[in-house]
């Protein structure tokens, strides 16, 4: 029942997750078309904030939210699930009114001196209204998650994307330009976080009350001051590691963006920043794998089953890798016409998307490898690994950004997540006492770089679109074509990872698995899945 508990809270999660990146997207596509590089690079320095602030007032205690409220309510302590309902509110709330006043004091000098720019003042001091907001929001999932309520936090999601959406691209066409964008995320994190104070209130909270008042027969006295400080206490220092590793993970992000956005104009952070989520888009399957290989590994280590231990942590390179590392090179190969066709006026990000999507690589295999020390009890690792290759990448953007542009905070970050995957993959490694199976993977890279290298000298059509700039249907067809031809590649690289014995037969079985989940795509898998069973190892 645990087992199925968890698995479908997963893949709800998952299945969300993928649904929201896309709508992420559609924003940042948004605001690129209607800002322009310019208006869109301002507003691209705003979103770090707004996440390191974000991530500042929660302090990660939604976590830790969510794994107290699980504990003390399976053993039917609901008083102190109450109790830290009320405590976490009061924490989370406290330090987002702080912080906002903290951005606004600082947003003029952060403008000025840091970006030299005097037209990010406003969007700097619009971020202020978001933090309250988003710190309500970011309880309301921590407590969602620890009842397992995973359809509140879709329904969340849902709300926050469609309300950020829809308000920033209205205030932008109303003439409000970036300080229009950055409200409309405040109005939508408004929303969001009433919204989600609604569900809590009717589907959690009374509920909550009526159990304290019906089933405790000796309800206890109300809390004191000294084991309210006591719950704090609890709460941060479970919380402290998550926030340190989710902040070196924003940063290994970010800090390429804040250097570019000091050492050069706005215009190149746009191009820079148009890059990057395009760049992330494999994150989806590295996230998907992580999240499913932690709970495996703990449960293979508690029983001390090491064989199991080995092949669940291989079967997870292994499927990162068979996805992801075509992606990537797939990406990088058409860096070009993903932004002529998709983002015109942003061309000038084509190197430093083509550098990013292979650091984005390195970033994918070190979130498995993360997910795995977390399985094995060491969260250490990626936490340690995480301040070196941030330091890493701080030094590197300052000394390549002035001489290589948005160039070198791509390599930058490239190096940074290249020393991060090695560094996290061996403790972990080591740490399981188990090693790759480097044959295996390296079939993969074999033919990868084989499809890329074929792709890369495929009759590039689109490589003309500037030309075809104001008639909608060129770009069309340009567009199929490039999505044509993105299929062409998918297919030549299964053909030549298979004449090469790279697919197993475990492979192909999961593959049939997810085409059962796809319903009426189900015997189109099937007939594949069929002819390269024939041919797997």
């Amino acid at each position: 029942m645990a087992d199925t508990k968890i698995a479908k809270g997963s893949i709800l999660i998952l299945l969300g997750s993928m649904i929201f990146r896309v709508g992420g997207f559609i924003y940042r596509f948004a605001m690129a078309t209607l800002l322009g590089p310019a208006g869109y690079g301002i507003f691209i320095l705003t979103l770090p904030i707004i996440a390191v602030l974000q991530l500042s007032a929660e302090g990660g205690i939604p976590p830790a939210i969510a794994k107290y409220i699980a504990q003390y309510d399976a053993v039917g302590q609901k008083d102190m699930v109450e109790q830290i309902i009320r405590t976490s509110a009061k924490l989370v709330i406290s330090l987002g009114i702080i912080l906002s006043i903290v951005i606004y004091i600082l947003a003029e000098p952060l403008a000025l001196y840091l970006f030299h720019n005097p037209e990010a003042i406003l969007p700097f001091q619009c971020v202020a209204l978001i933090t309250p907001f988003s710190v309500i929001v970011g309880e309301m999932k921590g407590v969602f998650q620890g009842y397992y309520e995973m359809n509140f936090i879709n329904v969340t999601k849902a709300v926050e994307q469609s309300s950020t959406i829809i308000f920033a691209v209205l205030l932008v066409l109303a003439n409000f330009y970036i300080a229009g964008a950055v409200i409309g995320t405040a109005i939508g994190y408004m929303i969001t976080g009433l919204a989600a104070f609604l569900i809590f209130r009717k589907y959690i909270w009374v509920k909550l009350k009526q159990h304290n008042a019906e089933d405790q027969k000796h309800p206890r006295e109300k809390f004191t001051r000294r084991e309210e400080l006591s719950l704090i206490k609890m709460l941060f220092l479970f919380s402290i590691p998550v926030y340190l590793t989710s902040l070196g993970e924003l940063f290994m992000y970010d800090i390429g963006t804040w250097i570019i956005g000091i050492f050069m104009t706005s215009e190149y952070v746009g191009f820079y920043g148009i890059g990057s989520p395009i760049a992330r888009i494999p994150l989806m399957i590295s996230m998907a794998v992580a999240t499913a290989v932690l709970p495996a590994t703990a449960a293979a280590l508690s029983t001390e089953n090491r064989q199991l231990l080995h092949t669940y942590i291989n079967q997870a390179f292994r499927y990162v890798t068979i996805l992801v590392l075509p992606m990537s090179l797939g990406i990088a190969v058409f860096a070009h016409p993903i932004l002529s066709l998709l983002f015109p006026g942003y061309e000038m990000g084509t190197g430093a998307l083509q550098i990013l999507a292979i650091g984005m690589l390195f970033f994918t295999l070190y979130t498995v490898s993360a997910s795995v020390a977390q399985g094995v009890g060491k969260p250490v690792i990626p936490m340690i690994s995480l301040a070196i290759a941030v330091a890493i990448e701080l030094g590197l953007s300052v000394v390549l950004v002035p001489g290589y542009g948005i160039n070198g905070a791509a390599l930058a970050t490239t190096i940074a997540t290249f020393v991060l995957m090695v560094t996290v993959a061996w403790g972990t490694l080591k740490q399981a006492k188990t090693k790759l199976e480097l044959k295996n993977l390296g079939k993969i890279v074999v033919a990868s770089v084989l499809m890329a290298g074929i792709l890369y000298f495929v009759p590039t059509i689109y490589a003309y679109t500037s030309f075809y700039a104001g008639i909608p249907l060129a770009q069309v067809l340009a567009l199929l074509y490039l999505i044509l031809v993105a299929f062409v590649g998918a297919l030549l690289y299964v053909v030549i990872l298979t004449l090469i014995g790279g697919v197993k037969k475990s492979d192909v079985n999961a593959f049939l698995k997810l085409g059962r989940r796809l319903g009426p795509l189900e015997p189109l898998f099937d007939k594949i899945g069929s002819i390269l069973m024939k041919y797997a190892v």
